[in-house]
């Protein structure tokens, strides 16, 4: 017995000496997420003291991170890591870790890291508070300046910046039963880990564990900055329960009103979003374009599809003066676009579109929706890029033409029940023709309305061309659905505009 209790004794050690051995990967953390999914939920501790609980907005506002505290300053490393100090209403803390050469250590919280201001009587703050977030840092437009790269703070939301760009829509890890009838559940990363880079690193690399009552998960997000910032994402989900929706890849932006808006805002500025339409590549080839909306009331649309090429929420309009906007820069916000990454199946792009009084609230959601998971105690894999981009510069624009602005207005003199349509189109091809001669616009028009007239013209003053038809709204109140596109048969010349009208 002595000797069958010492060698499990043995085997039980070099259990332990083997598992504190395994470097940290991705493999690691996926095993770890397993474990995870595999016993019940439970929301961890808060960390944070009630004194900073309770402070105001413009004390937790006065507390900022030291720059010369910033990691890897010291090492003129060509990234920095920065960290956001808990409270007010960040009170959910991530605990942030190093790794280097496979092996990770936790970056401890610590006051010298923060000037506080005029804030003095914080009490005792715990070594194992964490952060509630942390920023990188990178040489992206000025090689003697380390600008901002990228966020990630708040449930499983992150942002990033390409060239010369400023703060817009973000993403985040997953989406679950966003805008269903009992509400919407947020995972939220509960821990990071951060690969310490090279001298001449031209990418960083950033774990998540992901947690929630539904799921829990592994991601590994390679970010390489440039002209337009590309995160190179791979997951491993793992389901504790089934669930209603269960979003990849989400986005979320915010649309106030745009030139397709009717509402009068009795603003200076003539548009005011982050995003303006949504777009897809489907499987087929096929390109769709949705112009964003402001509803009325919560909206949802499927787009189903067989192994997508791509889809993003898009800033088509850069011009300034469609802003007109000087301090919040619509104009140079990012779009973003998920490159799937492999086959993904069948599914669908769904879009929730929710009413929102005004510019502070994020009212947009794009995911992906798998039409079979996984069993549950099965992972789902999978892996795709996403690209943080301005339109022209990052490459997902059409091939043919495309949409660039819609509108919408009603007759005011003869026939005065009919609503009508412009959807101007651009594209190299369609601004080197000369006449519609053998060009048309196709135009579907759905339940609830029928297609009274329509023209194809040229602008003469920048080249699009202009799709312009009336409808006849048949009374009984129902959404319409329409789509346009240009043809010159048997060549279709512009991707597909699809919009949902109501009434």
């Amino acid at each position: 017995m002595k000797r069958l209790l010492l060698l499990v004794s043995v085997v039980i050690g070099i259990a332990v000496l083997r598992a504190d051995d395994v470097p940290f990967d991705f493999e690691v953390l996926q095993y770890r997420a397993k474990s995870l999914a595999a016993r019940p939920y439970t929301a961890r501790p808060n960390r944070v003291p009630e004194a900073l609980r309770k402070l105001s907005y413009d004390q937790y506002r006065d507390i900022r991170f030291n720059p010369d505290a910033a990691w890897w300053l010291r090492d003129q490393l060509p990234f920095q890591l920065q960290f956001f100090h808990p409270g007010f209403i960040f009170n959910k803390t991530v605990q942030i870790s190093e790794v280097a050469q496979g092996e990770s250590e936790l970056i401890r919280y610590n006051k010298n890291l923060f000037n506080f201001g005029a804030n003095r009587d914080l009490g005792s703050i715990p070594e194992d508070m964490g952060f509630t977030g942390f920023r990188i840092h990178y040489a992206l437009n000025n090689p003697d300046y380390l600008d901002e790269l990228a966020v990630f703070q708040g449930a499983s939301y992150f942002r990033a910046l390409g060239r010369n760009m400023r703060y817009g829509l973000s993403a985040r890890g997953l989406a679950i039963n966003t805008a269903e009838p009992g509400g919407e559940e947020f995972p939220v990363f509960e821990e990071f880990w951060v690969e310490r880079p090279v001298a001449n690193a031209k990418q960083i690399v950033v774990y998540a564990l992901l947690d929630s009552p539904s799921v829990a998960g592994a991601y590994r997000l390679i970010i390489t900055p440039g002209q337009s910032t590309i995160m190179e994402v791979k997951v491993a989900l793992y389901r504790r329960k089934d669930v209603a929706v269960f979003g990849i890849a989400p986005m979320t932006s915010m649309f106030w009103f745009g030139e397709n808006s009717t509402e009068k805002h009795d603003d200076l500025r003539p548009e005011v979003h982050d995003s303006d339409g949504l777009l897809i590549e489907r499987g087929s080839g096929e390109w769709l374009w949705r112009p964003l909306v402001n509803p009325k009331s919560i909206r949802v649309v499927s787009f189903s599809d067989d192994n997508p090429r791509g889809f993003g929420l898009v800033q088509r309009d850069r011009r300034f003066e469609s802003y007109e906007d000087l301090e919040a820069r619509y104009n140079e916000r990012p779009s973003t676009w998920i490159e799937p990454i492999g086959k993904w199946g069948s599914g669908d792009v769904r879009l929730v579109e929710l009413p929102t009084p005004d510019e502070t609230n994020d009212n947009i959601v794009a995911f992906w929706v798998p039409a079979q998971l996984p069993p549950i105690g099965e992972p789902l894999k999978l892996e795709y890029r996403l690209h943080w981009f301005i339109e022209g510069q990052g490459g997902r624009k059409p091939p043919a033409g495309y949409a660039v602005s819609t509108r919408i207005g009603r007759s005011h003199t003869n026939e005065t029940d009919l609503i009508r349509f412009w959807v101007d189109f651009d594209g190299p091809y369609l601004n080197a023709q000369k006449s519609a001669r053998d060009m048309s616009a196709n135009i579907s028009v759905g339940a609830g309305a029928t297609l009274v007239h329509k023209n194809l013209e040229k602008n003469l003053f920048n080249g699009t061309w202009r799709a312009a038809f009336a409808l006849r709204p048949d009374g009984s109140g129902r959404p319409v659905e329409l789509r346009c596109f240009l043809q010159k048969p048997p060549h279709i010349l512009t991707e597909t505009w699809t919009y949902l009208w109501n009434p």
